[in-house]
C-alpha cells in the first residue's frame, strides 16, 4: 500500500486575522487550511497552475472544521495537510497546531472533485495525471 503524502507550513497569525479580543476570526482557518493544501500540492508537484495546464480543475465541494482552541495574534502555528483519498475525489485531511507545544487547534477536512476545463464537466474519477503524480500504477 503506498503511503500517502503530506505537508506542513508554519503560520505567524498576523493581527489582520483577529478579532476585536485578539483570536483569529473563524473564517481565517480556511485559509490556513489552503496554505497547507497549496504545501501538499506542490510536494506532490500537482500545484493548482499545473491543474488547470493538465486540463482540469480540482474545486472544493465541501470543507469541515472542528474547533478545539483559538489560536491567537502573533501565535506561530503549524498547519498540516495530509492526502487521505484520491480515486474519485482529493480528500485532505488538516490538523492546525501551536508550533511550540503541538497543542491541536482545529482539524478539519475538504473534499475536491476534478472537472474538466474549460466546461466545467465533473468526473467520478480522478485523472490519470493525478495517480502519476502520486507515483501508483494504474491498469
Amino acid at each position: 500500500m503506498t503511503t500517502l503524502p503530506s505537508a506542513e507550513a508554519e503560520i505567524l497569525v498576523p493581527f489582520h486575522d483577529c478579532d476585536p479580543i485578539g483570536i483569529v476570526w473563524h473564517g481565517n482557518y480556511a485559509r490556513y487550511f489552503e496554505i497547507a493544501r497549496c504545501a501538499l500540492l506542490d510536494r506532490i508537484d500537482y500545484s493548482y497552475r499545473q491543474m488547470l495546464e493538465s486540463g482540469y480543475a480540482w474545486p472544493i465541494i465541501d470543507m469541515h472544521l472542528r474547533y478545539v482552541r483559538p489560536a491567537r495574534f502573533d501565535q506561530r502555528i503549524i498547519a498540516s495537510a495530509t492526502l487521505e483519498e484520491w480515486e474519485h475525489r482529493l480528500k485532505i485531511a488538516y490538523v492546525i497546531r501551536d508550533a511550540a507545544s503541538g497543542e491541536r487547534l482545529v482539524v478539519g477536512h475538504t473534499m475536491q472533485v476534478a472537472v474538466t476545463m474549460p466546461d466545467f464537466e465533473m468526473q467520478y474519477a480522478s485523472p490519470r495525471i493525478l495517480a502519476e503524480k502520486l507515483g501508483i500504477k494504474t491498469s
